[in-house]
């Protein structure tokens, strides 16, 4: 096969043309696996969420005396605490108090890295390098020794207070990712061109470069959540947030308290053990999935590693030229390989 037919294949073929920007990422959910997963136990979560305080078998505070540290049964189904609180209640109960602080943080801080690292990639001048340098000085605060300052504030404090509070500390490392990636943009062709049709900035930003910079948002997104949910749920832990509200947080801090491991009473710890731990799997599957898409080396042409290999055997090209350790995908491959031919031809003469 010579380098001009597997050019003209790739340039060709739908399978792996790249499609428009847009369509390329919403694409992304149905076709790459860890996304899917990801997505399905979120949609999991957010359903527990709702229907968590309308299923609950008891009420999560009230106390029996009769029923005191028993293991599962058919009348607590993930058994009791010390005080013969149910467990299962409590683990229903808190599925959204936990969910509500992660997206809300998510939401805040990627709305500030947007518009922080954003600007300062785009704007020159003093006023590009100010939002730099105030997305350098958030990116070093020590986020726990100050969210600990904060709880012990107002022990009381809402949901509301912790969300922003956790998302003006962890917006930084999204803006800076976003200014990168801006400059990069700023300097094509689409955007040079809209700047010399007299497009505002703000415009521009918006319908230029934005689009282009959705899979680096998103994957802030799912970052900041994830930092939101790890850091609340340790707070609760701690026992510096107020305890009289239930979350898994809050039930790992009396299982803690009371002695629960020492007792053997693992239904107690356990149950919102796993259930951090799965939300956080889950939405680091969705970030993997994100990332894949993000990095070049892990795409090429806008499908995954193995669409790719399965679209070069149907065209054909060799495996020399899929297996170069600096091809990023088969077009640049059959470009450097009909590079080498054309300078070795030019020796030959």
């Amino acid at each position: 096969m010579t380098v001009n037919t597997a050019l003209s294949a790739v340039e060709t073929d739908p399978i792996v043309r790249r499609p428009a920007g847009g369509r390329r990422f919403w694409s992304l959910f149905t076709r790459s696996k860890w996304v899917t997963a990801g997505l399905a136990i979120f949609a999991v979560y957010v359903l527990f969420a709702i229907i968590g305080p309308i299923i609950k078998p008891y009420d999560p505070s009230a106390l029996s005396y009769t029923a005191i540290l028993q293991p599962p049964s058919a009348h607590h189904l993930l058994g009791t605490t010390q005080t013969g609180q149910d467990v299962l209640s409590q683990l229903l109960v808190g599925f959204g108090p936990t969910l509500e602080i992660g997206f809300l943080a998510g939401v805040i801080a990627t709305a500030m890295s947007i518009i922080i690292g954003v600007g300062a990639g785009y704007f020159a001048g003093s006023a590009g390098e100010g939002l730099s340098l105030l997305s350098n000085i958030f990116l070093v605060i020590p986020q726990l020794p100050l969210l600990v300052v904060i709880s012990s504030l107002d022990a009381h404090a809402g949901s509301w207070v912790y969300a922003i509070a956790l998302a003006v500390l962890g917006w930084a490392w999204g803006a800076r990712v976003l200014r990168a990636q801006t400059i990069a943009l700023a300097g094509q062709d689409f955007v040079l061109a809209a700047k010399a049709s007299g497009e505002s900035a703000w415009r521009i930003i918006l319908f230029e470069i934005l689009p282009n910079e959705l899979p680096v948002v998103a994957t802030s997104f799912v970052f900041t959540v994830v930092g939101a949910i790890g850091s609340y749920v340790a707070l609760c832990f701690l026992g510096l947030v107020n305890i009289n509200s239930w979350n898994w947080g809050t039930m790992l801090f009396y299982a803690q308290s009371n002695q629960a491991m020492s007792d053997g009473a693992w239904w107690w710890y356990v149950p919102p053990g796993i259930a951090v731990a799965l939300i956080l799997l889950g939405l680091v599957m969705l970030n993997f999935g994100l990332d894949e898409f993000i990095n070049p080396r892990l795409r090429a042409a806008g499908i995954t590693r193995k669409e790719l290999k399965t679209a070069s055997k149907q065209q054909g090209i060799t495996p020399v030229i899929r297996n170069r350790p600096r091809a990023p995908s088969g077009v640049s491959s059959a470009i450097t390989v009909g590079d080498e031919v054309t300078s070795t031809a030019r020796r030959h003469k």
